[in-house]
């Protein structure tokens, strides 16, 4: 039997110890950031509009609208982020978000909470 397979404890390999140290890679270069409101496309906010019963939209609208989209999104993933961090986590969960939307006055439905 000394061609037997080997046991649990005997299998090569690097085991539950994750990654290790070192060999991260090569350095990405980082992105750099600029207002990314802005790449939010025409039909995208014309779609949200017409959800809210808009039914013809000026041109000059959309820069407003996605000046109004920033405000609105920064209040609310700044508390989303404050919910994730009190928990010690990194990872943002919907939780968050509804919790974050539930105290600036916006009760969502379907996501638990």
């Amino acid at each position: 039997m000394a061609d037997a397979l080997p046991t649990h404890h005997e299998t090569p390999g690097r085991g539950k110890g994750g990654k290790g140290l070192g060999g991260k890679g090569i350095k990405r270069h980082r992105k750099i950031l600029r207002d990314s409101i802005q790449v939010i496309p025409r039909p995208s906010l014309r779609r949200v509009a017409r959800r809210g019963g808009v039914k013809r939209i000026d041109k000059c609208i959309y820069k407003e609208t996605r000046g109004a989209l920033k405000f609105f999104l920064e209040d609310v993933l700044r508390d989303t982020v404050a919910y994730t961090d009190h928990d010690k986590r990194q990872t943002v969960s919907a939780l968050d978000v509804v919790h974050a939307l539930k105290r600036s006055g916006h009760s969502l439905y379907g996501f638990g909470a």
